[in-house]
């Protein structure tokens, strides 16, 4: 049973619902699948392999390939001697244009996607809610972010909700303290985009490590004046 308050909790099923298939008034929600309540789920990561590996199966890549590109985003999500925003730069661009593998001694290199960044649909997207990740070291804490948004099992995207009666503001608070050494900052290293909302404020969205008052307002087509 959930411990957060049953408005955010009212939010946070809307928002599942409007993504995946629980949407009933539209069944097909937009696409994503809802991979689960990840509170008491171990080893969760910001890479599930689990998810990607198949994924890169259905694009034709051997299991000797894709071992190797999954150990090279591996090796940059973990940002051993790096920065966050340096690691989270050098995921990027793996994503964004894929990694040369060498299938073996004097085979041509293979560029491994790990994104079909052409086709939005043929990738598989899916929710998760209090996705429970644990701090890096000993002195560590846990977290426990209430949406992750995976893209073929790679966390893009974190969400933090909040009732109507606590300021949005909070919510970017949390975040931006989640993204620091004491918490689960390893965890946003593949992040691309942060969200904060509430159902009274609506929705602010922003890059890792911008400072509050950068986060800019969500706007749907509607709310946007025509010239």
């Amino acid at each position: 049973m959930t411990t957060i308050g049953e408005p955010e909790r009212v939010t946070q099923n809307r928002i599942i619902a409007l993504l995946s298939a629980h949407n009933t008034d539209a069944p097909d929600g937009l696409g994503w699948r809802y991979l689960g309540d990840w509170q008491k789920r171990d080893g969760n990561t910001n890479i599930e392999e689990s998810l990607l590996r198949p994924w890169l199966t259905t694009r034709g890549y051997t299991p000797d390939v894709i071992s190797k590109a999954i150990a090279e985003l591996t090796r940059a999500a973990r940002m051993e001697g790096a920065k966050l925003y340096e690691a989270n730069v050098e995921v990027y661009n793996l994503l964004r244009y894929g990694v040369s593998v060498s299938p073996g001694p004097g085979e041509a290199p293979v560029t491994v996607r790990f994104v079909d960044w052409g086709d939005p649909a043929a990738n598989d997207m899916g929710v998760a809610e209090e996705v429970a990740i644990k701090g890096k070291s000993a002195k560590a804490y846990n977290k426990r972010p209430d949406l992750v948004f995976y893209v073929n099992g790679i966390a893009l995207g974190i969400m933090e909700l909040k009732k109507s009666t606590v300021g949005v503001g909070e919510g970017i608070r949390q975040t931006l303290d989640n993204q620091d050494a004491k918490f689960i900052r390893h965890f946003f290293t593949t992040n691309q985009i942060c969200f904060a909302g509430n159902d009274s404020e609506g929705m602010r969205y922003a890059g890792i490590q911008t400072p509050q008052p950068y986060w800019l307002a969500w706007k749907e087509d509607s709310d946007i004046t025509q010239p």
